[in-house]
Order: structure tokens, then C-alpha cells, then sequence
């Protein structure tokens, strides 16, 4: 709504300052002011068609957060919203820091309020909102939209944190006052204890900075590789025991850093002179982002407060009239704000000559202006120079038109660059394993921050890693005292020409940091990828899927291995049948124990009633005695769905039928035709070809009369539905040898032990030999085997596939198959499982007991999942972080088919720090490019693989619609205290 309004609102700037000129006093700078936008304003049109002036909502947020910053100590947001809080907030204190009467008042206000506002506020929303901790390693945090952040010191605002911060703050304050009230800045004594302060300062700054060196893969700048970081990636245990001594150094920096230095400056500050002079508006904004900073970015301010001393010292007792009247708060604000445009300088001086040498000496890059442009740019080098110099003062990105060796300065915009929220994306299916990897990738990055080992963080900065075929994008959104926000991307797997182009110069990179002998010479120590966008920083133990393919030529076509596979099939379908058994009753466990309660009284019914003995017979008012308990209509249903053969219970006189004790008053017509649940009552037929739940039985291969002999029987029985398959019985009889009787009747003892825990093996024992309930179970699985149509072998590997991705060719017993869901999911798991075990008995040579088998399939039901990567398990079991996976495939182009294979371990993810302002060059060119240009054409020259500056892979991590990132997670506030 308010981008209309930016064209008048610079005119009307512009006149503004021509108005105020002519009717004030003579101000020289205000008349200089004027005529340089008298020049600026006759070519507005220019710059509002190159894209070089700000819309007004980045020009707002670009001036709040620079303000922030460097005026005010803080650090740029991860958010809008969070922006104009934290702004707002910062200037509140700064102004009531102006208003204070007395000079401890104000050092202990201003620590207090420094120390709070570089705390991760958002934690203390979601603890007052009520918020708990999380269960320690929760994998929601992992997988996605709404993440509860593990319950590990820091995560989560806690009764722990909580103590630290006050015992933190409380210590801090009463250094400052009592080094203030006491020491008072005016005297002799205050200057030699602040003199012995800047020492302490200066030995913390280079111990900080030594132990920060050797904790990454080079140092001196990415120049010379640190000959005390391991080298060899092949083994992630010896390379954490190698480690063990850089993890040592970073502990010990992380205590100088976050504990000892932030006290020596309060001291320093709280001991300075200046303190007496603040009630002027500079100075008290100096001190209060001095204060500020000490909390907000303890290794910047510690670098500055180094400037500020050496100075000091150099100058001894000679007096700087211009520098020393500023006062010490101003003087680390002009450090800051001098440090942050030198670094940027040098940054955008580096992506500039890269974007000039790479243009000629790379060959796909030199077109037939090259030479032009190259000689233009070395005789306007002065221009050249002072663009760079504009767009560092700025903080504007350097723009490369079209990535051409044309520079321009862009539009002011804050550090994130885009103006929609972190997180979109372009998800795809792919996108899974990035959403798997990014808590697991965060958690590692929580302990590199804290040891340093990816350098000196501060917000804008651009990681790289590397993984396989992955590559993740990670952006450092703003920093706060024990804390820091980060964007984690994932770019897309697809192997495009470009894509392929840049990752192999990704990996030739890493693997001259990384892959490198132990020893090394003088001349192999040297970074030969400088130049490289990609300066590679350590290496992260990270819980992430690798991912491994092989051909299958040799094992699907065999056709010893393809008559096994039926062999398996069978096996697997048993196992399966029997397990479901298990799990519906450990599901249920109400329907085993009154299974196990109605046989029980049967059969204490049956030996305690005799026909012969009239011995309890009594004269009471009841002719025929006491009756029976009568049996409801739900529990002759029950039974009936169990399959009991009821018996006639209860004394009776010879010859009676106790009709009305069973049924009780109900009309016969009401209840289920009785004849199929062998009752033997004599009742006349039932037409069975009404009742569509059971099919006629000479043309089915259900078993009319199941001969159970165990009374445990119920425990593995199968539902009726499974036992009606429209196949002849010959063809079943036929099959029959084909059933696993051996194999049967072992994992029917094995899993009978599961199900009962005071089942003793005489009950298992009568289950396997149990005739009738092996009938049943062959006939089901029998019935599944030719429903797929495998009856007499799975005679080619295209028929294999199809079958195993559930496109089974028709069949007689298909419909069937399909109407029962649960069993036509158990017979495709059951043929997956027998593909996974072709596949690994092909590898690793065939199973050599029953118990290996029983173990094997065990654990593909524990730890793998086998089935397509298409499938929404597939994308729940990454999620889940399923240990392994497993997928058959069919390569179209090579007409092969392919085995996939992801486990879940912890592996080496390589990390390295990218030139920052060359991504924001690239971007401003590409927003300017998309919006301005309108070149949109997907084959343009600004997007194609650059293996130095990472075009095409800078370009797919920007932010939607102008990139394509297939993931991107929400800010991810990570402590690294």
C-alpha cells in the first residue's frame, strides 16, 4: 500500500531540503546538502528505472535496523514484527538513560536493560504464556511445522536459565556499582585499575581469537590450512576422538567469551571517565549501546574496546583533542560502525574481482565484451573504486548487472534481504530429508557456534553444507547473548547440468580442506580455492539418511532367484498372519481374556455336570432345580465370530433341549443362521445363498468344518472375511505342498510364548499341532498366493515389479483380495519382505536356520520400512527416522531396475563460510533482474553454473517466487552459550 508513495516522498524530499536552504540561515552544509540533490534530482528517472532507490518500506526497516545496530547496540531481527519491537524498546531505554540524575543510576539501568535486551525475548513470551518444557530429544522438533525444541540447557527458558541470567545480571550490577561508588572514574587510582583492565582486555582478545583460529579447517582468512584440524572423513568415531582437543580449546573460549570478558568490559566501562559527562544526547546514547553491546555481540565488543585501549596506549599521556573529546560510548560507536563498512569493503572489494578475473578466465563466462568491459573497468578504476566504496557506506549490495563485470549500487534493504516471512519454499517430495536433517543439523550447529569452529558469527552471514547429493543453505538471522537465529534451506537433488557443474567444484573444495594426508608440505598448505566464494570452515557430526542405489542386474532376472521368491513369499505371509494375530489381541486384550474365561467355564461346566448323577437333585419349589445362566444374544455372536462350538451345559434331563435358556425369549428369525458355527442343534436349513457375508461353499475353498483341537486355538484364529476366497478347492489342494509346515509350526511357537506370559510350552506345543488351525492359515495364505497371481512362480522381473509397487495384473482372487484391505496390505508387505530378502540373500548368502529367518523378518518389521518412495509411509518413516529404508526402482532410460537403500547414521556434514556480499549481489541482481528487466527466461546467462561465485546455486537458495529452495524451516533460535 505505501510503495505509490515513494516517488513523491523523495521529491518531496528534495524540496524539502531546497526550501529549508532558502529560508534559513547560512548553513554550510545544509547548501551542500542542497546542490548535490539539485544534481541528484535531474536524474531520478535514471535511478528509478536502474532499481538504485529504495521502496519506502525497505528504506524504513533498512534505517530502523541500521539505527539498532550502531546507534543502539542491537542486532538485526529475524522478523518485521520483532524489528519495530526491539526498536522501539531499544530507543525507550535510551531516552530514559538521558533522564537519570545520577551517573550510577544510570550504569546500573543501562547494564541492566543491556543485559536483558540481547536475551532471546521470545523465550520469556513462551514461558510467561505458559509454556513447558519439551521431552528431551522430541522428534516433533525435528520434523516440522510447529517444533518443540529439545529439553537440553538452553532450548527452553527453564528454572536452570533462569537462575543463571539473575545470577548473571545480579553480578554484573554489583561489579558495576560497586567499582563505580568506590572507585569514582575522576580519580588517579580508577585510571591505573581501568589501565590494568585494558591489558586483561587485550590478553582475553588475542586468547579468544588464537583458540577461535585453530577450531576451523584454515586460518589466517581461509589462506593456510590449521595443521591441528583432523583430516580423513571416513570414520565419524575417529574423527570425534581427534577432536577431542579442539573441543577443549572451544570449552575454554566459550568461558573466556561468555563469562569473563563480559565482566572485564563492564569494569572498563564502569571505571571510564567519561561516565560523569553523560547528560549530553551522544554521550548517553554512547554508553547505553556501549553497555549493550558488552552483552548483545561480546566478540565485537571486545574487539572494539581493543581499538579504543590501543589507542589509549599509544597515545600515553598526549592528549587527541578531536578523539578524546568524543568520549569512550562514541568512540566504540565510530569502531563499530568503521569495523562493519572496512569488513564489507574488503567483502564486496573480493566479490567484485572475482566477478572481473572470472569473467575471462573462465571460458564458458568470457562472452565477446569481455575484453571490452575489462579494459573499461582497469581505466575507470577510480569509478569502480568509489562504487564500491558507496555501496560498503551504504550497506547496500554491490549489484554485478546481469553478473556481467558491470557494477551498480543497489537499494538499501536490511541484512535478510527479502520482505515476505523465513520459511517458504517450494516443497517437494525431496523435501523430507532436508526437514529430517535440519534438527539433527541444528543441534550440531548449537555446539560449532559455541566453540567457534564456523568463525565469527554475525547476522548475514551464509554457510554452505554439503552431504552426498544434499546441499544446505544456512543463514545466521540475528545474535544475541547465549543465543543465535538461524534459517536452514535445502536445495533441490534434481541433478541438472548446472547443478552437477557447481556441486563438483563444491566437493573438489571441501575435499582440499578435508581429504588432504596428515603431513602436509609448505606448498600443500596453502588454500588453492581462495578465490572460491566457498571457504570451507569444519566438519559437523550430523544424524542424516545416506543414501545408497545399486543395480539389480543379475538378482531380479535370476530365475533360481525368482522360484525362491515364492518360497519367501509364503514364509513372509505366515509370519505376517501370525504376528497380526498377536498384535489384534495385545491391541485388545479384552477379547482374549474372555476367550480364555468362556473356555475355562465350559470346560469346568462340561466336568462337573454328569448325565449319569441325579445326586444334587433337590425337592425345592423349582421342579427341575436350579437353571442355568442364560446366554444373551451377544455372546452367542461373539462366540460365534470366534468360531466356538458351543456345547450343551448345565444339568439337564435326558433327551430335553434347553432352547429357551440359549436364545432367552427372542424370535429365531432376529438371530444369525447358525448352521456354518457348527452348533449341531437339529435346527432346520438355512438358505446360505441369502446371507451375502457367507458364500456357498462348494464353490469357495472355505473350511466347512474346522477340526481344532486345541483350546488355545482362538488366540491365532482369522477373521471369516479372509477365509472366503471364489477359488475351486482342487486348486488349493493342489498348492498345498507348497505351504511351510516346518516353518509354520515354528513361528507359531515362538509367538504363542509372546502372546500368553505365563503360557507354558505344552500350550504351544498344541498349537502346532493343531491340524485345523494350520488348514486355516495355509488356505488363507494359499489363497493370497494365487490372488497374485504366483501360483506357479513370478516368472519375470517386469511381473515382480508390478506386483511389488501393488499394480497386480488381474486375477480370479483379486477382487477379493482387494475388498479385504488388511489382508491385501499383508500379503503386498509380505511380498516386499520376500523381495528384501532375495536382495539381501543374493548379497550376503542365503539364511542358514529358521531363527535367522525369524530374526530377519523381525527386524524389517522393527527398523525398515520396504515399499516405494512415492508412498506416504516412505515420507512418515523419514520423518519418524525409521533406521532403514528400502525401495525397488525402475530405471526407464537404462531399462534396469534399481535398489534403494537409506540408513540412518550419524555422518559428517561438511560446512563452509560463503562471501556474503557476493550472495546479496547475486540476489540484489536477481530481484532487480525478475522486477525491473523482466527477464524471466528459465535458459538466461545470469542463472548458469559459475563453479566461483556458486551462481546457480546462490540464485535456487533465495527466497520465493525468485528462487526455488524445496525447503526452508522457520527461524530456529539455537542457544550456544
Amino acid at each position: 500500500m505505501i510503495t505509490p508513495l515513494t516517488r513523491p516522498l523523495y521529491i518531496l524530499t528534495f524540496i524539502a531540503v531546497d526550501l529549508a536552504d532558502r529560508f534559513t540561515g547560512p548553513v554550510p552544509e545544509l547548501q551542500l546538502t542542497s546542490q548535490v540533490l539539485h544534481v541528484v534530482f535531474l536524474v531520478l528517472p535514471l535511478l528509478w528505472a536502474l532499481g538504485m532507490l529504495s521502496p519506502l518500506d525497505a528504506l524504513l526497516l533498512w534505517g530502523m535496523e541500521q539505527a539498532l545496530v550502531f546507534g543502539l547496540g542491537g542486532s538485526p531481527m529475524s522478523s518485521n514484527l520483532r524489528l519495530l519491537g526491539m526498536f522501539a524498546m531499544s530507543v525507550c531505554v535510551t531516552v530514559c538513560t538521558f533522564f537519570i540524575p545520577s551517573t550510577l543510576g544510570v550504569v546500573l539501568f543501562s547494564m541492566a536493560m543491556g543485559f536483558l535486551l540481547s536475551l532471546d525475548l521470545s523465550q520469556f513470551g513462551t514461558y510467561c504464556g505458559g509454556g513447558s518444557r519439551g521431552a528431551c530429544g522430541d522428534s516433533g522438533w525435528r520434523r516440522g511445522a510447529s517444533p518443540a525444541p529439545p529439553s537440553w540447557f538452553g532450548w527452553r527458558l527453564g528454572c536452570s536459565e533462569l537462575l543463571l541470567y539473575l545470577g548473571l545480571l545480579l553480578g554484573a550490577m554489583t561489579e558495576a556499582g560497586l567499582l563505580h561508588h568506590f572507585l569514582s572514574p575522576s580519580q588517579n587510582f580508577a585510571r591505573g585499575s581501568q589501565d590494568a583492565v585494558s591489558y586483561l582486555l587485550i590478553t582475553l582478545f588475542i586468547v579468544c581469537w588464537a583458540l577461535r583460529e585453530i577450531q576451523g579447517a584454515y586460518v589466517f582468512g581461509g589462506v593456510f590450512l590449521n595443521p591441528l584440524y583432523p583430516r580423513g572423513m571416513a570414520n565419524v568415531r575417529v574423527f570425534k576422538q581427534r577432536s577431542r582437543g579442539l573441543h577443549v580449546a572451544g570449552a575454554i573460549r566459550r568461558v573466556l567469551l561468555n563469562l569473563v570478558s563480559p565482566f572485564a568490559m563492564v569494569a572498563f566501562l564502569a571505571l571510564d571517565g567519561s561516565v560523569q559527562q553523560l547528560h549530553t544526547a551522544s554521550l548517553s546514547v554512547g554508553f547505553t549501546r556501549a553497555f549493550r553491546v558488552v552483552w548483545q555481540s561480546s566478540e565485537d565488543a571486545l574487539l572494539q574496546m581493543v581499538v579504543v585501549v590501543s589507542v589509549r596506549l599509544a597515545a600515553g599521556d598526549t592528549r587527541l583533542p578531536g578523539w578524546d573529546s568524543l568520549g569512550t560510548g562514541v568512540q566504540l560507536l565510530l569502531v563499530g560502525l568503521l569495523s562493519d563498512r572496512l569488513l564489507q569493503f574488503l567483502s564486496k572489494l573480493k566479490f567484485a574481482l572475482a566477478v572481473l578475473v572470472t569473467s575471462w578466465t573462465e571460458k564458458k563466462q568470457r562472452r565477446q565484451s569481455a575484453g571490452t568491459l575489462l579494459v573499461l573497468n582497469a581505466s575507470l578504476c577510480p569509478l569502480l573504486l568509489s562504487v564500491v566504496v558507496l555501496s560498503a557506506m551504504l550497506s547496500a549490495p554491490l549489484l554485478p548487472l546481469f553478473t556481467l563485470p558491470i557494477f551498480l549500487v543497489g537499494f538499501p534493504r536490511p541484512q535478510r534481504s527479502w520482505p515476505g516471512p523465513v520459511g517458504t519454499a517450494c516443497p517437494c517430495p525431496d523435501s523430507i530429508y532436508y526437514q529430517q536433517m535440519s534438527g539433527s543439523l541444528a543441534c550440531a550447529l548449537r555446539s560449532a557456534f559455541a566453540r567457534g569452529s564456523l568463525g565469527a558469527l554475525t547476522p548475514g552471514s551464509h554457510f554452505l553444507g554439503r552431504f552426498q547429493d544434499r546441499m544446505v543453505w544456512i543463514i545466521i538471522l540475528e545474535r544475541g547473548y547465549g543465543y543465535c537465529t538461524v534459517n536452514i534451506k535445502g536445495l533441490e537433488l534434481q541433478e541438472t547440468s548446472c547443478h552437477t557443474v557447481e556441486a563438483r567444484r563444491v566437493d573438489e573444495v571441501f575435499e582440499g580442506a578435508f581429504e588432504r594426508p596428515e603431513r602436509l608440505g609448505l606448498n600443500q598448505g596453502i588454500n588453492l580455492h581462495w578465490g572460491n566464494a566457498l571457504t570451507p570452515c569444519a566438519a559437523l557430526p550430523v544424524r542424516v539418511y545416506s543414501d545408497a542405489r545399486n543395480v539389480l542386474s543379475g538378482i531380479i532376472d535370476s530365475h533360481d532367484n525368482l522360484r525362491k521368491l515364492q518360497d519367501d513369499f509364503l514364509k513372509a505371509l505366515v509370519w505376517l498372519l501370525l504376528r497380526n494375530c498377536v498384535q489384534r489381541l495385545k491391541a485388545f486384550p479384552w477379547e482374549a481374556i474372555m476367550v480364555e474365561s468362556n473356555i475355562s467355564s465350559l470346560k469346568f461346566r462340561r466336568d462337573s455336570s454328569s448325565l449319569t448323577s441325579f445326586g444334587d437333585w433337590s425337592d425345592e419349589d423349582d421342579l427341575f432345580g436350579p437353571q442355568p445362566a442364560r446366554r444373551t444374544v451377544a455372546l452367542v455372536s461373539m462366540e460365534a465370530q470366534l468360531g466356538h462350538t458351543v456345547l450343551q451345559t448345565g444339568p439337564s434331563l435326558p433327551g430335553s433341549v434347553e432352547m429357551d435358556s440359549l436364545f432367552e425369549n427372542m424370535a429365531l428369525s432376529a438371530l444369525q443362521p447358525l448352521q456354518p458355527l457348527g452348533l449341531g442343534l437339529g435346527l432346520p436349513a438355512v438358505d446360505k445363498g441369502r446371507n451375502p457375508e457367507v458364500p456357498p461353499t462348494k464353490s469357495s475353498g472355505t473350511l466347512a468344518h474346522e477340526n481344532f483341537s486345541c483350546p488355545h486355538r482362538e488366540l491365532f484364529s482369522l477373521p471369516l472375511g479372509w477365509r472366503t476366497a471364489p477359488l475351486l478347492p482342487f486348486r488349493l489342494q493342489q498348492l498345498r505342498p507348497l505351504f511351510p509346515e516346518e516353518w509354520f509350526r515354528f513361528t507359531l511357537g515362538r509367538l504363542a510364548l509372546a502372546v500368553q506370559d505365563e503360557a507354558s510350552e505344552d500350550v504351544a506345543k498344541a498349537l502346532k499341532e493343531d491340524g485345523g488351525l494350520r488348514d486355516l492359515h495355509a488356505q488363507v495364505a494359499l489363497s493370497c498366493l494365487i490372488s497374485l497371481g504366483a501360483e506357479s512362480a513370478f516368472t519375470s522381473p517386469s511381473y515382480v515389479y508390478r506386483v511389488y509397487s501393488g499394480d497386480v495384473p488381474w486375477t480370479e482372487g483379486l477382487k477379493w483380495l482387494s475388498e479385504n484391505k488388511e489382508l491385501y496390505q499383508l500379503a503386498l508387505k509380505a511380498f516386499r519382505y520376500s523381495f528384501k530378502l532375495l536382495f539381501d540373500q543374493a548379497s550376503l548368502g542365503p539364511m542358514e536356520s529358521l531363527d535367522e529367518l525369524f530374526s530377519t523378518l523381525e527386524e524389517y518389521e522393527r527398523d525398515w520400512y520396504i515399499g516405494l518412495v512415492a508412498e506416504k509411509g516412505w515420507q512418515d518413516s523419514v520423518l519418524q527416522e525409521k533406521p532403514f529404508l528400502f525401495s525397488l526402482g525402475h530405471d526407464l532410460t537404462m531399462g534396469t531396475y534399481t535398489g534403494r537403500v537409506l540408513s540412518l547414521q550419524e555422518q559428517l556434514v561438511q560446512v563452509g563460510h560463503l562471501n556474503g556480499e557476493g550472495v546479496r549481489g547475486q540476489w540484489a541482481n536477481l530481484s532487480w533482474e525478475l522486477l525491473y528487466a523482466t527477464n524471466d527466461d528459465e535458459e538466461r546467462y545470469s542463472i548458469q553454473a559459475h563453479p566461483i561465485m556458486l551462481r546457480n546455486l546462490t540464485v535456487q537458495a533465495a527466497d520465493p517466487p525468485l528462487g526455488y529452495p524445496i525447503y526452508s524451516s522457520v527461524p530456529l533460535h539455537l542457544p550456544c552459550f
